[in-house]
């Protein structure tokens, strides 16, 4: 079960690291977020964090699925409602991937926005509707995305139809994954 799942990665996440640290930013504040910002060696502000279970999967795609007039596959849902959190770099077995989740709400109405427009795109370039979840390589404009129809994971490039089918669904992926050092990326 992709919750699960879920729970494993961001369990293991946590335990791979001393402490999860990430720029801080006084407009954009998180409930992970964990105690007062500091600076750092460059003057930048930072703060420590961890990833905060929702109460409930979130429902943060009934507004898109009105819009759009088509469900949005449960996996899709699961990945982003289940916890807010930074993004979170891992190894895959075909290189880097940066798993992107929801830092606060306003993070979640930003990525309804931003797949409302993906999807007039799709629809005008025939392409199937899928949400993007990872980046691959830092030097890549590949990424990978669920098939909103099937829930399969899949490496696209901008534009594109889908390069190829990377795992049947999302649980499956993420249990490939491990935890990347925090000096991989």
């Amino acid at each position: 079960m992709l919750t699960d799942t879920l729970d494993t990665f961001f369990e293991h996440y946590a335990k791979s690291r001393e402490s999860l640290v990430t720029s801080h930013d006084p407009d954009w504040p998180s409930p992970c977020e964990l105690g007062e910002p500091w600076r750092d060696e460059s003057g930048g502000q930072i703060v420590l964090w961890h990833p905060v279970r929702r109460h409930a999967t979130a429902d943060d795609f009934s507004g898109l699925e009105t819009a759009l007039e088509m469900p949005i596959h449960p996996d899709i849902k699961t990945h982003y409602g289940r916890y807010w959190s930074a993004n979170l770099e891992a190894k895959a077995p075909d290189g880097h991937v940066s798993l992107i989740f929801l830092w606060n709400q306003e993070d979640s109405n930003r990525l309804v926005e931003n797949l409302i427009s993906h999807a007039v795109a799709c629809r005008h370039n025939r392409l199937p509707f899928s949400v993007f979840f990872a980046c691959t390589e830092a030097d890549s404009d590949l990424f990978l995305t669920i098939n909103n129809e099937s829930g399969a994971v899949q490496l696209e490039a901008p534009g594109k139809r889908p390069l190829r089918i990377v795992s049947e669904n999302l649980a499956d992926f993420l249990e490939l994954l491990v935890p990347a050092a925090a000096t991989d990326r």
